[in-house]
């Protein structure tokens, strides 16, 4: 008995380069089976294109394990699809059905340029990590585990936060494009270890500067950053790096 299949109506956004406008586009692809990733479907739509002689669909992917974040893409109006804590590249196509309509676009925020079709310019992050997301202080050689002591409860957070991949999810779901989710991931993760609690204070306040700079929104708090996101980072971490911003700016005014 021979698989089945299911046959999809796709429009996509095409976009030449960053100074096209861009457009959406209809395709029809046939022979979709449901145990495609979604990344796969885009694959296989691609070598139909190719096989045309037309251009086919420029997207960002690199592990397709979930795990870096490059994958993203707006699926029907959602970040990375309609599934849970789900990246686009671990998202399968059982989820849709034969003769549905997808809508494919590019993650949308003015500090994340559109390149190329469904590909988006997502260095900003960089920026912001090169701002201050690291520890330059000398904590001298690997030690023990049970040489530093480390609250449970800490600890615990900080590796939540640390599964932040990055994606750009959060951004890209909030209706001011903020990135205050994943800032606060990267400075909850190192805030809240010893080797990272020395710098804090002025990490916090290079990176959210840095974020402003760049052209991100702020957090109106209504959480669509913690649910779009595939790796779960809690909202607390906004609160925390909020307080913490404060606090510092306090002590700097002083």
């Amino acid at each position: 008995m021979s698989e089945q299949t299911m046959t999809l109506n796709l429009k996509i956004w095409r976009q030449k380069d960053d100074k096209d406008a861009g457009s959406m586009q209809d395709y029809k692809l046939s022979g979709v089976s449901p145990d495609m990733s979604f990344l796969e479907m885009l694959d296989l739509l691609n070598e139909n294109l190719v096989t045309e002689g037309l251009d086919p669909i420029a997207f960002d992917h690199d592990c397709r394990e979930g795990i870096c974040g490059s994958c993203s893409l707006m699926i029907n109006g959602q970040a990375h699809g309609p599934e849970e804590r789900t990246t686009t590249c671990q998202l399968h196509m059982r989820t849709f059905t034969d003769g549905d309509t997808v809508a494919i676009e590019p993650f949308r925020a003015r500090a994340f340029p559109v390149l190329k079709d469904l590909m988006v310019d997502r260095s900003s992050f960089d920026q912001i990590i090169e701002a201050g997301g690291y520890v330059s202080i000398n904590v001298g050689n690997a030690q023990d585990a049970n040489s530093i002591l480390v609250d449970k409860e800490k600890a615990d957070l900080s590796m939540d936060a640390a599964a932040c991949i990055g994606c750009g999810a959060c951004v890209a779901s909030c209706k001011n494009a903020s990135s205050m989710l994943f800032v606060s991931a990267k400075i909850s993760q190192l805030a809240l270890l010893p080797q990272g609690e020395v710098e804090h204070e002025e990490r916090v306040q290079n990176m959210v500067d840095k974020m402003d700079e760049l052209g991100f929104g702020n957090c109106t708090n209504e959480a669509e950053c913690e649910v779009a996101c595939p790796k779960g980072i809690d909202l607390t971490n906004i609160a925390r790096m909020n307080r913490s911003y404060l606090s510092s700016a306090v002590k700097t005014r002083k």
